[in-house]
């Protein structure tokens, strides 16, 4: 399901989470034209966007007022991952005609290159501790896990795969900085391992294709999805204990569930789906499997829904993009 794996899909779940954080019980059942606006919590946004033509890294408010391009580059800056603290961003771009990795301050000054290597360099995600930077490079000529220093220094492969790594997506550190989780295409499970890359076990050891695991903020639990029990092509999300025990499905949807990720406070599970016919679209649920928050668009406007499992109760919670729509953006630490 990596092909399915695309930026629209990670701007809702954030938005949704955010939305989701800042609490439903003020919007009005029924899909009126003119829904409330529900206040955002406090916080910054960063995202890449097209909105001036080329793809830049902005940030806002998290109302979605001020908002700044912090790099007005001529070439594409994408996947931006705010440091810990909130004082700088790690991104990917592709400068002088190679995708490379850039950090800069949350204000966009002091850009610094931290890669130079010649081949495609992405996905930065930063340690809890705001000391090292996970990456993807294929530098060795499969797409592989790699770390580095937050300054760029000491970059090392974690990974030694044949056929190319999956592209940690959400949480790939554990939050007390100890372990990492990352897809395999070689074979397609989830697999955690320590820092230093040692220690890599299988967690799910299944015949399905499965990937894109995320960590619970508390460390105790692993998201992700599978194709297990007849459904190869119909993806679900199931969720483990770190340790790999206790899997369970929690999402049954005959057009499938996948990407999904936690809320800040695990209380919520967002993730993507077909249900809605041929639409892509952004889904919350809670983290027992039932009430479901989504994204619907109306008139070239997207709006966030939510509903009852069943499909009953459905309010729509707020405006949250026009026809350009935000683009890979992250909540700021605080």
């Amino acid at each position: 399901m990596t092909s399915l794996r695309w930026k629209p899909c990670l701007v809702g779940l954030a938005m949704t989470l955010a939305t989701m954080s800042a609490g439903c019980k003020e919007a009005q059942p029924g899909l009126s034209p003119t829904p409330e606006i529900i206040p955002a919590t406090i916080g910054r946004i960063a995202f890449a966007s097209q909105m001036e033509g080329d793809m830049d890294i902005y940030v806002m408010d998290a109302d979605g007022s001020n908002q700044r391009n912090l790099t007005s580059s001529l070439d594409a800056d994408w996947n931006p991952d705010w440091s810990p603290d909130g004082s700088r961003i790690a991104f990917g771009a592709r400068r002088l005609g190679n995708w490379d990795i850039y950090v800069m301050n949350a204000d966009g000054s002091n850009r610094t290159r931290l890669t130079t290597n010649t081949a495609v360099d992405s996905n930065p995600k930063w340690s809890p501790d705001g000391s090292r930077i996970l990456f993807l490079s294929d530098r060795d000529g499969n797409v592989e896990v790699y770390v580095m220093q937050a300054d760029g220094s000491n970059q090392t492969r974690l990974t030694d795969d044949p056929e190319g790594v999956v592209a940690p997506t959400w949480s790939p550190w554990s939050p007390d900085g100890s372990r990492i989780i990352f897809g395999s295409y070689g074979k397609p499970d989830i697999y955690v391992m320590s820092t230093d890359g040692s220690n890599r076990r299988n967690l799910t050891n299944d015949p399905a294709t499965e990937g894109e695991p995320s960590w619970s903020p508390d460390g105790s639990r692993i998201l992700f999805y599978s194709g297990r029990n007849g459904e190869p092509q119909i993806p679900q999300v199931y969720v483990m204990d770190a340790d790999g025990s206790n899997q369970r499905k929690l999402t049954n949807s005959s057009a499938g569930s996948f990407d999904p990720t936690w809320s800040p406070d695990g209380s919520y599970i967002a993730f993507c789906s077909y249900r809605n016919g041929n639409n892509l679209s952004i889904y919350v649920m809670l983290a027992d499997g039932s009430r479901i928050a989504y994204w619907s668009r109306v008139d070239r406007d997207w709006y966030i829904c939510m509903m009852n499992a069943d499909g009953s109760e459905q309010i729509r919670l707020i405006k949250a993009g026009d026809e350009n729509g935000f683009w890979g953006f992250v909540w700021s630490p605080e």
